[in-house]
């Protein structure tokens, strides 16, 4: 039998057993995760679900929670891998599809996350933040390539008119020539 000892400041950890675990089962744990995730506490949970996800690594359920938490904590890269051993796991996981596609947008991955968002919204069309987030990345993709025409770019629209600069003397003649002011 493991001793264990109360531990003050563990942010709602609970007793903690000697080899620094929190006391409780992996089912324990994962309940106590989720609440902490409630109540907005997801450094908490993250703690908690990792010890979880340490002892049950196929529960996709714990790692579904554990990515939750870790995306709170903005810890992207880590959320997104745990989204994404879900979403292996279970391909028609929709919820699974729309957080790694939110991860790899949060990581710059707008590709990644056009993909993943667009199945996540095939297999839940009527979800509004799945749509919401899809449109999103959509126009962060044709922003850049320059879809939504020049944004700080180029300012040139035509070949044979010279673009204006943006410091040029409004009072300067065509040819570049200040002028006396008349």
């Amino acid at each position: 039998m493991t001793k264990a000892t109360e531990v003050h400041g563990t942010g709602g950890l609970g007793r903690m057993s000697e080899q620094g675990r929190p006391g409780g089962g992996v089912y324990d744990w994962f309940r106590r995760g989720i609440a902490m995730l409630a109540q907005g506490n997801a450094g908490a949970a993250v703690q908690l679900l990792s010890h979880a996800v340490e002892e049950e690594p196929h529960s996709r359920a714990i790692r579904e929670a554990l990515a939750r938490a870790q995306f709170e904590t903005r810890a992207y890269a880590a959320a997104l891998e745990n989204f994404r051993a879900v979403a292996l796991a279970d391909p028609s996981d929709d919820y699974a599809q729309f957080g790694w596609g939110l991860a790899a947008a949060r990581l710059g991955d707008f590709e990644a996350s056009a993909e993943h968002l667009a199945l996540a919204v095939a297999m839940r069309p009527s979800s509004e933040p799945y749509r919401a987030a899809l449109r999103q990345t959509r126009a962060t993709l044709k922003a850049r390539r320059g879809g939504f025409g020049t944004v700080g770019g180029d300012r040139q629209r035509h070949d044979d008119v010279p673009a204006e600069s943006p410091h040029a003397d409004p009072h300067a003649d065509p040819q570049g020539e200040p002028s006396d002011g008349r």
